[in-house]
């Protein structure tokens, strides 16, 4: 097709599989960038082009815009799943955030855009997280109930909020902040993931490591030892070792604790997430103990 007009500039471009990497991923490190996949038979994508475009000159570089015409880069439409033709995708922090198919008005595609723009509680959310890292919690904590109450309906700051208490060492008062969340918001992944990882920081608060290690190596530990081990374990960074006790907790103790040892697989196979090498393998071990 002829496209509406060429693409200029660094907020509207041709995209090709060589400079994906550097004008897509990169990119949206800094600002989202909208991926038009189009093609020249495509009557639906003659409609849709020229309203992307115009919405990235209105913006004026809140958000890039990325053409790929499908045609000729077969490879990147099919690793990214493109099916049907206009598909877009917004792509944030490196990886695809949200996406529509077809000719959508003007309103809902201005309502996507702008769920992925750089928001001001978001320079105060970094503000936050380079506090926790630096060990300063109490001032991550101040920060973000500061923005909170400034911004009571921010869902990004409250699960924030909940990360940095659950840091704190008080993993009930992050489940409330979690609580707190609206539904759209609860479900995003930050706060499933962080509610899972609020199972082991509450299973793992004041217990005695060296003490649970000397009852493993007895060679026949209680099922609390076990969990508590297994969550410590899994907030310490050391994935394999509490799967592998989460999974013993299962054969040995499957009632215990309402069934601990498959919820604690669960939350962790949450938190580590679908691509980790851990997880599909021990998914496997977990559905033979329950079928």
């Amino acid at each position: 097709m002829a496209e509406a007009a060429s693409a200029t500039g660094d907020d509207i471009l041709d995209v090709t599989q060589e400079n994906f990497q550097q004008a897509v991923l990169d990119e949206s490190h800094q600002r989202p960038v909208v991926v038009d996949f189009w093609a020249a038979w495509c009557g639906p994508c003659q409609q849709l082009m020229p309203l992307l475009q115009q919405l990235a000159t209105q913006y004026a570089g809140k958000f890039r815009l990325a053409k790929v015409n499908s045609d000729e880069q077969q490879a990147l439409a099919q690793q990214y799943g493109v099916r049907s033709l206009p598909t877009v995708m917004i792509f944030r922090h490196g990886k695809p955030a949200d996406q529509f198919m077809g000719v959508q008005p003007e309103p809902n595609i201005r309502a996507m855009i702008d769920q992925y723009l750089e928001k001001p509680s978001d320079k105060l959310i970094e503000q936050a997280r380079e506090q926790a890292r630096t060990g300063d919690v109490d001032g991550a904590l101040a920060t973000l109930k500061a923005a909170l109450e400034e911004d009571p309906d921010n869902g990004d700051l409250r699960i924030e909020l909940a990360r940095a208490l659950a840091q704190s060492g008080d993993p009930e008062a992050a489940e409330t902040e979690l609580a707190k969340l609206p539904l759209d918001q609860s479900e995003k992944e930050e706060a499933k993931t962080l509610r899972a990882r609020l199972v082991f920081a509450k299973t793992a608060a004041g217990v005695d490591p060296q003490a649970l290690a000397k009852e493993l190596q007895t060679g026949d530990p209680r099922p609390e030892a076990l969990e508590q081990m297994a969550a410590y374990a899994m907030l310490s960074g050391r994935a394999e070792e509490a799967l592998g006790l989460y999974l013993q907790l299962m054969k040995q103790h499957r009632a215990y604790n309402d069934g601990a040892g498959q919820q604690g697989l669960l939350a962790a196979f949450k938190v580590l997430g679908d691509d980790h090498p851990l997880v599909g393998q021990y998914r496997r071990q977990m559905a033979s103990l329950l079928y």
